[in-house]
């Protein structure tokens, strides 16, 4: 408080004094104690008004005792479980939390983790996932720019997210509590293994699988892939302690149509610890895109080889260059190749009508044009009979599919009857056309799609030379013969648009979320924001049926089917208002990543604790951490001063006090006759 407001104060109270002795004392000839306490009245009520109006600033100091945070961080994951059973770990989690001295230096709080993190919540051990990383980054978030210590309960093998080494911020000091028997255990492992989730039928598709040995004598093992109760692939391998990791390529065959399920084995004489891991399950879903593609042509052209050649460079695709005249009917082929059609085209045409089949059009100096006016609409012509040489240029706004430009420009020109090309307002033009150096805008290569029919137009022969040009330049057919596949790929892949378009895969990993999205169309196939989706589920093989609700996201629908066990399950999405319904299956393979471990990752453990000036210890060591812990001085209690200051006119009861004050005196001079 300044010494101004001091002195006002005090002014406060002669100036109360003196108006009071002058209201009630001053000529009276009697000084009853009445009158003095009226006086008072006055006195108080007049010293309160003042002293609101002058509102001095009343100053408080208190002291506050700031403690170090120390999260203790418990592996809640299924692994905790199955490598300590003989620790008794929320034991030793109460041993942490509850000690009396380390509580009265460091504000403890209990923190577990296994693919999400929790807050004080019950041990159970039986995460999915261990997620590590993710604990340290939720650390930082609630602890910023703090120096703290953390001891972290794990077996340190993490399944998913980043190297949790690294993740721990720089003033954090990390102690990890190792959970596990560290003795070596002799062990086989199917470590890892890569496969695409997806191949073509009658193709070979490649399976990587990584092979890990934990012992200390040479072994000799066995690998092999089995589907069913057959197995498709042995082999002999052997390990030793210099030698613990091996790689297995091998190429399997996609015979059937549909989800082939698989499982890799390891397997040798030796007895082991965990078995569970020498087995690994994969599931591969092969494709049929067999195409039969007819060439139909009335003149012989180079055109015609090279094409079949690139298309035919994919084993789904078979072509057959056949007259039009030969074709009996065209209810076996998927999509028609019509090679500068003619007069004899017009049974061709005649019958595509009906059939709809998806048609590529290539025309040229031998191409009747009036027919071509008069059997479709997706393009007119008005040419001449003088021939014109024609370049491309790659047009990079083409969306129809995906693809880049192979060197178009460098490329032999096409010759074509010169003239007028026009086409719909809904064609996607690949390729315009150039004459020499000056560019036409009309175009060369061109794609158009209507409802479910889907047509495209080549103006121009000669693509064979392109097709040269192209292996010229990179000593290879590819680039050509996948553009002739990719146009192929897009001609037969007309699937109508559906109301209800859903989204899942055709097997899962058990212990992995499963999500399926939905999107739900109205009429005009605008995305209908209030559809009310539901999934049906049910495993095969105990008949057991679950339903969920899907949530609106973003654009879609997305329901989580999480805690599925093993085995195949079918589903129905439906729409409840329009009953439109979508019914599919998948498969959850059996593989529980969590059960893949016999040891703690004592290696990465010890590399955090390094990186963070920490110390890794074990069980029976924890009560050499809690000393530790205690003896550590860069982890005092802080005591800090708190100055708060108040306005005197925020105090409530002055106002109460000033108001009783003058409502007493107001009644008591009311019932004694002195007003």
């Amino acid at each position: 408080m300044t010494t101004s407001t001091i002195l006002l104060l005090l002014l406060s109270v002669l100036i109360a004094a003196g108006l009071s002795f002058y209201q009630y004392l001053y000529k009276a000839n009697y000084r009853s104690k009445l009158n003095l306490f009226l006086a008072f009245l006055r006195f108080f009520s007049l010293f309160l008004i003042f002293v609101l109006l002058i509102n001095p600033i009343i100053s408080r100091k208190t002291f506050e005792t700031t403690k170090t945070p120390l999260p203790i961080v418990v592996d809640n994951s299924q692994s905790i479980a199955l490598l300590n059973k003989g620790v008794n770990i929320p034991g030793l989690v109460e041993s942490l939390t509850q000690n009396k001295t380390i509580k009265a230096k460091y504000n403890v709080q209990l923190f577990s983790f296994d693919d999400d993190f929790y807050s004080n919540t019950a041990l159970d051990f039986k995460g999915k996932q261990t997620h590590i990383d993710m604990a340290a980054q939720n650390l930082k978030q609630f602890f910023r720019s703090q120096n703290y210590p953390v001891v972290l309960l794990t077996d340190g093998n993490q399944t998913i997210g980043n190297d949790y080494v690294y993740s721990f911020q720089q003033n954090t000091t990390v102690y990890p509590l190792v959970i596990g028997d560290t003795t070596t255990f002799f062990d086989l492992k199917v470590n890892q293994l890569n496969v695409n989730k997806y191949a073509f039928l009658k193709n070979k598709f490649p399976a990587e699988v990584f092979l890990q040995y934990n012992g200390t004598k040479p072994v000799n093992a066995t690998f092999s892939i089995q589907q069913g109760n057959a197995t498709i692939h042995r082999q002999n391998i052997s390990f030793s302690p210099s030698k613990k990791a091996q790689v297995i390529s091998v190429l399997l065959s996609a015979d059937r149509v549909g989800v082939q399920t698989y499982k890799a084995v390891i397997s040798s004489s030796e007895k082991e610890k965990n078995n569970y891991n020498n087995t690994k399950n994969f599931a591969v879903e092969v494709i049929d895109q067999r195409s039969e593609i007819a060439l139909v042509s009335a003149i012989n052209h180079p055109d015609l080889g090279a094409l079949k050649r690139a298309i035919e460079s994919n084993q789904q695709r078979k072509v057959t260059i056949v007259k039009p005249n030969e074709i009996k009917s065209l209810q076996d082929y998927n999509v028609l190749i019509l090679y500068q059609p003619n007069f004899e085209f017009k049974s061709i045409f005649e019958q595509n009508k009906k059939l709809q089949l998806n048609t590529w059009v290539i025309t040229g100096s031998s191409t009747d044009f009036n027919i071509m006016n008069q059997y479709q609409d997706q393009v007119q012509f008005k040419v001449s009979g003088q021939n014109e040489d024609y370049s491309a240029d790659y047009n990079p706004q083409f969306n129809s599919f995906a693809t880049e430009n192979i060197g178009f420009e460098q490329f032999p020109p096409l010759q074509h009857p010169f003239g007028t090309i026009t086409v719909k307002e809904n064609a996607n033009a690949l390729l315009k056309s150039r004459i020499r150096n000056i560019g036409t805008e009309s175009p060369l290569l061109s794609f158009s799609e209507n409802g479910q029919k889907r047509n495209a137009f080549l103006f121009g022969e000669n693509i064979w030379k392109w097709r040269m040009e192209s292996h010229v330049k990179t000593k290879s057919f590819e680039q050509f013969d996948i553009l002739s596949n990719k146009i192929i790929q897009y001609l037969a892949s007309n699937t109508a648009k559906k109301s209800l378009v859903v989204t899942h895969e055709s097997f899962y990993n058990s212990g992995e979320t499963i999500e399926i999205t939905a999107q739900y169309f109205n009429k005009n196939y605008e995305f209908d924001e209030d559809a009310n989706l539901t999934i049906s589920l049910q495993h095969k093989q105990s008949g057991k049926t679950k339903k969920y609700d899907f949530l609106k996201g973003n654009a879609e629908y997305k329901v989580s089917l999480d805690g599925l066990e093993y085995g195949n399950y079918t589903f129905t999405v439906s729409e409840n208002r329009s009953k439109t319904k979508y019914s599919g299956s998948f498969e959850v393979l059996d593989f529980e990543i969590e059960k893949q471990f016999v040891n703690p990752d004592i290696n990465r453990l010890k590399q955090l604790a390094n990186n963070t000036n920490g110390k890794v210890y074990y069980p029976n060591q924890v009560n050499e951490l809690i000393k530790n812990l205690l003896d550590n001085q860069n982890y005092i209690p802080t005591e800090k001063a708190v100055i708060k200051k108040t306005p005197l006119i925020d105090w409530v009861w002055c106002l109460i006090m000033l108001a009783i004050s003058l409502s007493a005196e107001w009644f008591i001079r009311k019932y004694n006759g002195l007003l």
